[in-house]
């Protein structure tokens, strides 16, 4: 099968974060291949586990798939924890609180992120009858959870990451938006309000709503909604935080609703999950399957088989950090396939990122893999039986192996040992300064626009690119060069969202997808963006300013260049 064929970056990052001691990249995929299709024994013969072993191994080599980063760190390891998101429930006692607490540290000791609802927690100032005390409310006990993330660092691999969530009708909702306002709180934690489809309703008609108490349903106060959506946007523009998850969407599209509501996602909001839910993802590299400016539907298909059966042979292989998540893995059987290289397929086909054409081809390439995905699910289903919980979701009835197939996570370091593009998004510019440990930066230069650069542009014009990290106004350079490595400060924030609905329409998950702005946009246009994520149906939505925190990604190589967040983690 050959060595895969891995640039420098990609060697320094399975150096720095994957490879084991004396350990080969060849070696790597070996082992994970072998440690996944172990799965295969439980159901077939020997001769079937090689089958599949081989055939993981293929995709792998050729930078065709590659799993999430908990899977290429652990598989065929004596830790053997697989999935990279998990939630867990944060209930309204000390014992409660602190059981979570070191579940979360025991996850991200192996790799993987975690997110939490604080909703059921009492607001701050309510009396604890045990003490009679007053309760300090969701934001003191995030502390907690952020200091303890800090203290674990994910064994100096990969940082610890969290989502904290927090209902719109809660009454320390005003305080859970602006926390990280300082820039300095909750460097752990991404946030998101969960806003409810009687806010918006609110929201439109200049109504108020309720502020209730989760701990005896009083209500508290009544706040005009106005002021929260005005304030969620000023705090959105000012640091980045908080997202909104649009709530009821997500519970609209839940597959097991009888076992619980959704409440919370996964660190990037790319996986909404029940309490003690995980889920592992894998990407499909888009540029493999492109062939003479033509996408190889064929191979596409063949890939999204091979990627399906892959992971969920990863729930009976892994090693779970507590019984309770392996009873809900085991039962629901959620998969997350996604893509990365979008940004690359689209200009190998010559089709600008911010253009009807793309959005056009997304619906297809979406609603063709996750039909296919369904198909595989159905076939997997016929082969080694549907998830346990299939009475009590809405497949009743049917035959199916996953109760969720897809999901497009960030990709941020597996498209770099790709060689592509990450997830969805758009060029995050023709060069950048990433930061992938918390000391080493590693400068990436776009591929193609080399490979364009070297026909198209003197030594001057692509100089001065490199530096500024986009080509839009430098003069001199073809218009049709300028609107296909059009980046992601570029785009109008609308596109953005566009973008992420036409993916979201076909995917069972959700979408983590990065609204990126230009440091002149207003609060209004975030205001507009919000509005706009829940006019297409989205799951939930980020923005994030340019300069308006520190991230891991420089646009440009002038280290003047404000940062820019990009939901690059995972």
């Amino acid at each position: 099968m050959g060595k895969p064929e891995l640039t420098d970056t990609a060697l320094e990052i399975l150096k720095a974060r994957y490879l084991k001691p004396g350990e080969t990249p060849v070696e790597l995929f070996e082992r994970v291949a072998r440690a996944v299709s172990e799965a295969e024994l439980f159901y077939g013969s020997t001769s079937k586990a090689r089958y599949w072993e081989e055939r993981f191994l293929e995709i792998m080599l050729n930078l065709e798939f590659l799993p999430n980063s908990p899977t290429l760190m652990n598989a065929g390891t004596e830790l053997g924890q697989l999935a990279a998101c998990f939630v867990l429930p944060v209930e309204d006692s000390i014992e409660e609180i602190f059981d979570s607490v070191s579940l979360m540290a025991k996850i991200q000791k192996t790799g993987g992120g975690t997110g939490f609802s604080f909703s059921k927690l009492r607001p701050e100032g309510d009396i604890v009858r045990t003490t009679n005390g007053k309760a300090s409310g969701p934001v003191s006990f995030m502390r907690v959870f952020d200091c303890t993330t800090d203290a674990i660092k994910q064994g100096g691999k990969r940082r610890g990451a969290n989502m904290g969530v927090l209902s719109i009708h809660h009454p320390d909702v005003e305080k859970f938006i602006t926390c990280k306002r300082d820039k300095r709180s909750f460097k752990n934690f991404n946030i998101s309000v969960a806003a409810t489809d009687v806010f918006f309703d609110a929201l439109e008609k200049g109504d108020e709503i309720e502020l209730i108490n989760p701990r005896d349903g009083k209500v508290w106060k009544r706040v005009k909604a106005e002021i929260l959506f005005n304030l969620i946007a000023e705090s959105a523009w000012d640091s980045g935080d908080p997202g909104i998850l649009y709530i009821d969407e997500i519970n609209r599209h839940n597959p097991t609703p009888e076992i619980g509501r959704i409440e919370a996602t996964n660190p990037c909001g790319e996986v909404p999950l029940l309490p003690y839910e995980e889920c592992n993802l894998g990407s499909i590299n888009l540029t493999k399957v492109v062939e003479r400016e033509r996408i190889n539907w064929k191979k596409l298909a063949e890939l999204v088989e091979v990627a399906v059966r892959f992971l969920d042979c990863v729930i009976d292989v892994n090693k779970y950090p507590d019984e309770r998540i392996e009873r809900m893995a085991k039962g629901n059987r959620k998969i997350g396939l996604g893509i990365m290289g979008w940004a690359e397929m689209l200009i190998m086909l010559k089709i600008p990122y911010n253009s009807k054409e793309a959005l056009k081809l997304a619906d297809r390439l979406m609603g063709f893999i996750n039909k296919k995905a369904f198909e595989t699910s159905v076939k997997l289903a016929d082969e080694k039986g549907s998830f346990p919980n299939i009475d009590r979701s809405i497949y009743r009835g049917k035959k199916l192996r996953n109760a969720t197939r897809t999901s497009i996570a960030p990709t941020g370091t597996i498209s770099m040992i790709a060689g592509t593009t990450p997830s969805i998004e758009p060029l995050f510019a023709v060069a950048y300064v990433k930061r992938v440990l918390e000391s080493k930066e590693i400068v990436q230069i776009d591929p193609l626009f080399l490979k364009y650069a070297g026909r198209n542009l003197s030594q001057e014009e692509v100089e001065e690119a490199i530096k500024a990290g986009s080509i839009q106004g430098i003069e001199g350079i073809p218009d049709e060069i300028k609107k296909l490595f059009i980046t992601a400060l570029d785009i109008e924030p609308e596109w953005h969202v566009k973008m992420q609905a036409a993916f979201q329409k076909h995917v069972d998950n959700a979408v983590s997808k990065t609204v990126n702005m230009r440091k002149e946009k207003s609060v209004e246009d975030v205001k507009n963006v919000f509005l706009l994520g829940r006019k297409l149906k989205l799951k939930g939505l980020t923005v994030f300013r340019e300069g308006s925190k520190e991230g891991v990604i420089r646009f440009g190589l002038k280290k003047e260049r404000p940062t820019c967040e990009c939901n690059f983690n995972f």
